[in-house]
């Protein structure tokens, strides 16, 4: 059989033909009526299996790479590793694919490598994340629907970022960045278990771009224009409240979302945020203005019966805080006619933190309001909660939106 060359190739009509410079490389030529497909092909056993995997068409796929490819999965075959889970798919139809169907057996999949990495990082309390679902909910929307069935040992780095490519193509590019740093783990953590023995996450840079920190906060005109009517922004009575709470707080929107009305003492005026609710592992105690006792005791009257500050519509379970930015995103418009402009729950903390500055709170007072770590020496040596200082700091931010709103204090 006389060599292949890119000419003799493009010009063999309908057979097929064995490569005479790569072994198990066929090249199948077939008639069709809009004229002639090439197809190469490999033909090679495994496990005492013949197997035929096409690798790609002729002349998108030229005729080294063609071979180059034969030679890979003949590799990977004397290793042990089934060729067929090795080959990159595609032609791929995102599908729903929940973790707890992932696949167990073999090892090497992409599918078993992700439970693991779930159960033995992601909840596991003493190392993983506090909110695990949502890390969950990446790998099953965007990671095993493209890599579902692979080898994750023939996962290679032009493969992950063409998969961050596509993220960040459909206007997600801070998405791309959180899927590039749960990859970056989810591969060292198969390391470290033994299922592989290389990433193939091996990037240059943040597939989504630097992020650039928010600085919104809303102004004193925008609160006041938001405390004049917050149902007139809202339409729900839950979320006008939530945003109040939020914002006579300086609390994360997490936390609200978690809260059960045991964690709440209306008489004492405190708002317990347990430590698995925190974002920072510890549990702290939120001092409560009288104004955001009224906002707990609205919501009271809303969540009825339940448990939860906020209840799920559906299920003995709390609202996902997801769905109180959502909230907040389908009304935009009306806060705009009001006269404020688009923000999101996040800036309140940035609101309040900005107004503390602003009456005069101490930084270091401030600071704990919004329950963050002290940096430096202070942090490891004052262990003192400050809790009177914290509940003047925010009973004078609830005093100044009073003014704001022009109403006298209760």
């Amino acid at each position: 059989m006389p060599r292949f060359t890119a000419t003799r190739v493009a010009t063999l009509p309908p057979g097929t033909y064995a490569d005479p410079g790569q072994e198990g490389l066929q090249l199948r030529v077939h008639q069709k009526l809009d004229g002639v497909s090439r197809t190469w092909t490999l033909r090679m056993k495994f496990r005492r299996e013949v197997r035929r995997i096409a690798l790609g068409r002729f002349p998108e796929m030229k005729l080294d790479a063609a071979r180059g490819e034969a030679r890979r999965l003949r590799d990977l075959a004397s290793q042990g590793i089934d060729p067929r889970r090795a080959m990159a798919r595609r032609r791929q139809v995102p599908v729903p694919v929940t973790l707890s169907a992932a696949a167990v057996h073999p090892r090497h999949t992409i599918e078993h490598l992700v439970g693991e990495f779930s159960t033995g990082f992601l909840r596991d309390p003493h190392m993983g994340r506090k909110r695990p679902e949502y890390a969950e909910a990446i790998f099953a929307r965007d990671v095993l629907p493209e890599w579902k069935g692979r080898d994750v040992r023939t996962i290679e780095p032009f493969e992950v970022i063409a998969l961050l490519k596509k993220i960040k193509g459909r206007g997600s590019p801070i998405a791309a960045n959180r899927t590039a740093s749960l990859l970056t783990q989810l591969f060292k953590f198969g390391i470290h278990e033994r299922l592989l023995t290389a990433s193939p996450v091996q990037l240059l840079y943040r597939p989504g771009g630097k992020e650039k920190p928010r600085e919104r906060a809303l102004s004193d005109d925008e609160l006041r224009a938001f405390l004049k009517d917050p149902l007139a922004c809202t339409r729900f009575e839950r979320l006008s409240h939530v945003i109040m709470v939020l914002l006579l707080t300086a609390a994360r929107r997490g936390e609200l979302a978690a809260a059960k009305w045991a964690d709440i003492d209306l008489q004492a005026k405190t708002w317990t945020i347990p430590a698995e609710s925190a974002k920072t592992g510890k549990a702290r105690s939120v001092p409560l203005s009288a104004w955001a006792a009224q906002e707990f005791k609205a919501l009271r009257k809303l969540a009825e019966r339940s448990v939860w500050v906020l209840p799920a519509a559906v299920g003995d379970c709390h609202v996902d805080a997801k769905l109180l930015t959502r909230g907040v995103a389908k009304n935009l418009e009306r806060f705009e006619k009001q006269g404020v402009a688009a923000f999101h729950l996040h800036d309140l903390r940035r609101t309040a933190r900005t107004g503390l500055s602003a009456l005069k709170v101490a930084p270091h007072i401030a600071e704990r309001v919004l329950g963050h770590v002290v940096q430096g020496m202070a942090g490891v040596y004052d262990v003192h909660a400050y809790e009177d200082e914290q509940r003047e700091a925010l009973d004078k931010w609830a005093e100044h939106l009073r003014s704001l709103a022009g109403t006298a204090a209760a």
